[in-house]
This record gives C-alpha cells, sequence and structure tokens, in this order.
C-alpha cells in the first residue's frame, strides 16, 4: 500500500460523502463559496459553479469537515484528485 494513502474503509468514505452532502446544502457552503474564487487558481467564476474539494481526500483520511473542504472550479478538483495540496501546484502554468 503506498504509505501517502489511508486504510479507509469503504464505509468510512461513504460516511464523509454524506456528511459532504449535508454541508452543500448549509447556509456555511454558501457564505464560502459566495465569492466565487477557486481555492487553488484564484480565478472567480459564477458561485452555483463552483465544487466543493476536500484539502486532504477522503482515501487519504479527510474528512467532511469545514477545515478540509474549499470551494474549487471543476477543471482544478479534476486535476487535483488525491493529491494533497502540497503535491499538486494547483492552478499554476504546467510548462
Amino acid at each position: 500500500m503506498d504509505p501517502f494513502f489511508s486504510e479507509t474503509s469503504p464505509a468510512d468514505i461513504q460516511r464523509e460523502k454524506n456528511k459532504a452532502r449535508e454541508l452543500r446544502y448549509s447556509e456555511w457552503w454558501k457564505r464560502k463559496r459566495a465569492s466565487g474564487l477557486c481555492h487553488y487558481c484564484q480565478q472567480k467564476f459564477p458561485p452555483a459553479t463552483l465544487t466543493m474539494d476536500h484539502l486532504v481526500p477522503l482515501v487519504r483520511g479527510g474528512k467532511s469537515s469545514k477545515g478540509n473542504l474549499v470551494p474549487a472550479c471543476k477543471d482544478c478538483n479534476n486535476k487535483k484528485k488525491y493529491a494533497l495540496p502540497w503535491e499538486w501546484e494547483g492552478g499554476k502554468d504546467e510548462g
């Protein structure tokens, strides 16, 4: 097993996904994404288009807690995948 991946069970991951789903409808999340800024590339987007990203991904032991959730544009969220913030140069041009 990769030392940077945790032994998170499918049940744990599903529980955290359910928590994230609940938070997505909260006033806290609506305020968090209201600026329209992607956490990674710092570009502005319509707030409703921002996705919820886990700084520490669930498969790496992250939780669906307010301190671990940030708004991200779809492009950054897709590129980041399971990386930790310091493993990925989010929003920076490659090349």
